[in-house]
Parts: structure tokens; sequence; C-alpha cells
């Protein structure tokens, strides 16, 4: 996801300061998941998510600390559904005291009530997750009217000053006509980039066959490669080349650690091994030296943003046309000719 300037050179200067301290492996995206609890049954999403229940939540000062220890410049909030976590709006004050880029996760449903309570800020992104198209949104979602109540949102987010994107999840019945007709209403609207990831086959949803496996991936992320010349796409285009099989990388799972109400989750975002109850037994216990190979059964048809965008951060200086590349697209106009933001921080 391309963002303002500001947080282009945090994220350098968080870069040089842990290769200065000889760390070889740092995070850089916190999933900070302070509630489980949805008012969505999406079928995209595990079955612990489908629940309304507030009391299994972490608390402000759980959230806070948690976002002290990973250190990471940049923190995605998600669950669940973020907008239900009754401190939310504390939540993300806290974190942009500490100078952190907040990207707030979310299905848009409560965004109005959330503007009500929030104020706009340059380190605040409002990431709404849209599927495709309002019939395949609103199936996607079990829901009617999802589609809907998401594009008022973002045009009323947009409206009070909020800078806005959009995340989706191309599944195997994903039509990419579709995606293409979505990116161009979106760019329209003037989100800041739809970010695309594909469907991965993780293990809590094995038995579903909405998932992508790698031929599927390749086949529909050259495409969107392809639309990405055209529309306002924040997937990097390192990123895009890695999932339309131009390019490989090793996994990168310590690069986004993923924070739960039930402890910290290793090895990564999807795969929940085990839970762990501070950071340095995260850190420290979990063997990513075997993760990052790729060689785990449940990895081979993994080619998600969250385990392979830090990939592309991790390895860019060994290229300096990688460098090339990612500098004009953090910094150039999008797609359709409209300059970056780059807000003061």
């Amino acid at each position: 996801m391309r963002y303002p300037l500001h947080i282009a050179t945090d994220m350098i200067r968080w870069q040089v300061k842990n290769k200065v301290q000889g760390n070889t492996r740092f995070p850089v995206v916190l999933m900070l998941e302070p509630l489980y609890a949805c008012n969505l049954a999406c079928i995209g999403c595990s079955p612990e998510r489908h629940t309304g229940d507030l009391k299994d939540r972490l608390s402000l000062e759980e959230c806070l600390a948690s976002v002290d220890e990973c250190g990471a410049p940049v923190v995605s909030i998600c669950g669940g559904e973020p907008t239900m976590y009754p401190e939310i709006v504390e939540l993300i004050e806290g974190c942009i005291e500490r100078r952190k880029q907040v990207i707030l996760c979310t299905n848009g449903i409560l965004l109005e009530r959330f503007f009500k309570k929030a104020r706009p800020h340059p380190r605040l992104l409002i990431n709404v997750h849209l599927d495709g198209m309002r019939e395949t949104h609103d199936t996607v979602c079990a829901r009617t009217g999802v589609f809907d109540k998401a594009i008022a949102a973002i045009e009323d987010g947009i409206r009070r000053g909020y800078t806005v994107s959009t995340n989706t999840t191309v599944y195997r019945e994903t039509e990419m006509d579709e995606i293409e007709e979505m990116l161009a209403y979106l760019t329209e609207l003037g989100v800041q980039g739809v970010l695309l990831s594909p469907g991965y086959h993780y293990e809590a949803l094995a038995n579903r066959d909405h998932f992508l496996f790698l031929d599927d991936i390749h086949r529909k992320f050259k495409r969107v490669l392809q639309l990405s010349r055209s529309y306002a796409v924040g997937s990097t285009p390192l990123f895009l080349e890695f999932a339309a099989g131009l390019r490989d990388y090793p996994c990168t799972p310590w690069g986004n650690p993923t924070r739960t109400p039930l402890g910290w989750k290793g090895p990564c975002y999807l795969i929940g091994e085990r839970h762990y109850a501070t950071w340095d037994e995260y850190w420290n216990g979990v063997d990513w030296d075997y993760w990052e190979t790729r060689s785990d059964p449940r990895c081979q048809n993994c080619k998600m943003h969250s385990g392979f965008e830090p990939s592309v951060v991790r390895h860019l200086g060994s290229n300096l046309r990688d460098v090339w590349t990612m500098a004009k697209f953090q910094f150039g106009p999008k797609p359709g000719g409209k300059p970056i933001s780059s807000h003061p921080s």
C-alpha cells in the first residue's frame, strides 16, 4: 500500500536503525486484533470471528503495550471488526501519539458511528474491505446491502477528510473483468489505493473450495499486474510480480506479527500453531528459519501480502532496478495522474 511521504521516511528510518543495530529480522507492520467479534460472517473468514461477543477482547492498555513491545512503524488494527471495539478511538489516538501509521481495517458498516467520535489525521488510513461489486460483495458477506453501506462510508470518509483505501481478496470464483470494473469505480471515487491479495487455502478453512492454488494465483495476478498500470492498485509492483509468478521470495512471517486476545500468534497471521503469552516468548520462540523456507505443507499455496510484502522490503536493496521501481511507485503519481498525499506529521 502506498503511504504518505512521512510514513515512507518512518519506514526507512526504522530499517536503518535495525540494520545499524545488527538486526536481520525486525517487524514492519503490527497486525493488532483487539477482538474477534464481528458483525458479519463472510465466507473468507475463520469461524471464531463470527460472533458478536465483546467480552473476550484486549484491554486498551494491553493493545498499546503490544504496540510499544513490537515497535513496528505501522499498526494495522483488524479483527474481528475493529469499529466494534469500545475504545477504538482511544486506541487510534494512542498509536498516533506514538508516531505510528494506523490502518483501520473495517467492513464499513459502523464507520458512520466511528466518524462521529473520531477525527481525520495524516497518520490514519481507513481501509474498507470490498471483494467486488454489489452482487459479489454481498454474496461474500452473506448479507444484502453491505456493498452500498461500504461505498457510502468510503464517500463519507473522503468527504470528511480521511484518507481511505480498500482491501480485496481474490477468490477462485473472482472474475477479473469485475475486478477491473471495481478498480475503475474506486479510482474515480478517489481511494488512496486498492490492496489486492489472493485468497489462501489456510488451515481453518481447509475444507472450503473458494480459495486459490498457485496456478490460479499466477493467472489472476498477471491480470492484476496489468491493471496496476492504469488504476490505483495499492499492492507494490514487486509483490504483484511475485504473486504473478514472475519472481520469487522467501517468506517473511516475522514482518507482520499478530497480536490477538489469545496472545501473540505464531508463526504468522494465518497459521496459528501457538499463541505466546509475551512478545519475548513469541519473537524468540518461533523457528523463523523453518518458516522462511516455505517448506511446510500449509505454505505451499500461500502468496498472501502479509507474508510477502515484508519480503519485498527485506530484499529491496539487493537490486537497484527494484529500488527505482519502488521509488516510482511510492513517490510518483498514482495511475490517473493523482499525486500521492504528502501530509506533514
